[in-house]
């Protein structure tokens, strides 16, 4: 691997961890919600019928799948989210977000954006940004139609 290819590696971890404590703090201070828990909510927000299976929503989280069963038992004590038995499998639960999760992610949400744009966004012209999102998507289907291969081979 080429030295500007490894420079690349490290620019995106280094970007990507940054950020992320950035958009963390903030969050934090201005919202008292961790990024984690926003990731939780917008996946919520964005699945049909605003609600998710377990297996799924680690599928979907981007910011920490370690962790995410005892994150989730705090979402539901703090009343964010719920936890309802699958007629279809009883051994499945589905997480579903509650009014007062909704509430929570639409106050959140403008800053977080902000954040993204503020940190992340205002660094990318419109070519720069297309070759970024060309890029890391084919990077990321790649991971993905790995991880799902080796799902396959552990007969999951």
């Amino acid at each position: 691997m080429g030295d500007l290819r490894m420079a690349a590696w490290r620019a995106f971890l280094e970007a990507h961890a940054r950020v992320t404590t950035l958009l963390e703090e903030d969050l934090q201070r201005e919202r008292g919600l961790s990024l984690a828990w926003y990731d939780v909510l917008v996946q919520l927000e964005e699945a049909e019928g605003n609600r998710l299976r377990m297996t799924e929503l680690a599928r979907r989280v981007v910011i920490s799948k370690s962790g995410l069963t005892r994150l989730v038992d705090r979402m539901v004590e703090a009343g964010l989210v719920t936890r309802c038995p699958d007629d279809a499998d009883r051994r499945g639960r589905w997480v579903e977000m509650t009014p007062a999760g909704f509430e929570r992610l639409r106050d959140a949400a403008p800053r977080h954006l902000r954040g993204v744009r503020q940190y992340f966004t205002s660094e990318l012209d419109e070519q720069s940004a297309g070759v970024l999102t060309h890029v890391l998507g084919r990077i990321a289907a790649k991971a993905a139609a790995e991880l799902a291969a080796r799902e396959s081979r552990r007969g999951r």
